[in-house]
């Protein structure tokens, strides 16, 4: 091997060399997706259609073995995604059986607890990560999926960095830090780099995130969402048994306005809805100790009590939180006596006491 930096035009010459069964080379046929080299680390998508995937797969092995070959490759990770097609007519026929339909259970995990928002910036990622960590000092098993493809902030959070390794190309090992297990596609891009992905790759991404991860046996895995009502939620839906759903939102009633959304659509994916969270419900005034309410308050209690779910948590707006979430080590670990920890500690024993976790 050479201290060569592998070349675009290099990596992409070798995979036209690729053909698949049909005798077409993967690169002309389209089939090879948001390639990026980086200081020696070769990641690309391999989009196959959903019927091939089987026969494909030796195709993927194939390529990656093959750019593994070349100078000055260190690593290389090929992920495999789907299209989505028209679902073919049901096969009739007596005495074959279908394929599983409807949500699955995810081996060796017992409970999973979507953390989801109607829009961005209310503190979904920060209760996330704070009640991942929580749970785990309570004794509990805990993942922590970081499924905000387009803003992966997990890794920043949890003090994680580094890439996960993958023993065969299939399995993907996650990372673990204080007490928590935890992947996020954050973790396979540069920090400054944007996920350009159609929905596509999203669903492709979300269920390896979720089957090829080797998660271990769990008490709970903690799947933060990305804001809003698309593919990522619809996916998790509809292909994981989900415990429920807690909703976050600040009591602004334009933040309100979305959270709605949020609701109305886990209604209708037949998600049930554990409680809702209103976050930045107050400060503390540093000079006075007096309780302020910057963004008013009761506004989320009132939805919550209008929509027939339960108000699990009134979370409090402090610098130490933000600090905290920014240097790697959440409240909870970094001052675990606090009145802002001990809030989500108490969201954390109640959810255990209420036999959710």
């Amino acid at each position: 091997m050479t201290n060569k930096t592998p070349q675009r035009d290099d990596i992409l010459a070798a995979l036209k060399t690729v053909l698949t069964p049909a005798g077409q080379d993967i690169v002309s046929a389209g089939m090879v997706k948001a390639l990026t080299i980086d200081e020696g680390s070769v990641r690309f998508v391999f989009e196959v259609p959903p019927a091939q995937a089987q026969d494909l797969e030796v195709v993927r092995t194939a390529a990656q073995e093959l750019i593994q070959a070349i100078d000055g490759v260190g690593s290389v990770s090929v992920v495999m995604t789907a299209h989505n097609s028209p679902a073919p007519p049901p096969d009739l026929k007596p005495g074959r059986k279908s394929e599983p339909t409807g949500p699955q259970k995810i081996p060796g995990i017992e409970a999973i607890i979507a953390i989801a928002s109607g829009k961005g910036g209310v503190g979904k990622s920060t209760l996330s990560v704070n009640l991942a960590v929580a749970l785990a000092v309570e004794g509990k098993r805990v993942g922590l999926l970081d499924a905000d493809v387009f803003g992966p902030s997990q890794p920043r959070m949890l003090g994680v960095s580094g890439r996960p390794a993958s023993p065969d190309g299939k399995t993907i090992l996650p990372l673990r830090n204080h007490g928590v297990t935890m992947m996020s596609i954050g973790l396979m891009t540069n920090e400054d780099e944007a996920v350009v992905w159609r929905g596509p790759m999203l669903i492709g991404a979300l269920q390896q995130m979720l089957n090829q991860v080797q998660w271990g046996a769990l008490d709970v895995l903690i799947v933060d969402l990305p804001p809003g009502t698309g593919d990522v939620q619809m996916t998790l839906a509809q292909k994981a048994e989900i415990t429920g759903a807690i909703i976050v939102s600040t009591p602004q009633d334009v933040a309100l306005i979305d959270a709605r959304k949020g609701i109305d659509m886990f209604n209708k994916l037949g998600t049930p809805i554990l409680g809702m969270v209103e976050n930045m419900s107050y400060q503390i005034c540093t000079n006075c100790g007096h309780r302020e309410h910057p963004f008013g308050h009761g506004g989320v209690k009132a939805e919550a009590a209008k929509m027939g779910v339960p108000l699990l948590a009134e979370l409090p707006l402090h610098v130490d939180i933000r600090i905290a979430s920014d240097s790697g080590a959440p409240i909870v670990v970094s001052k675990p006596e606090s009145p802002q920890a001990q809030a989500f500690r108490t969201l954390a024993k109640n959810l255990i006491k209420d036999g959710i976790v």
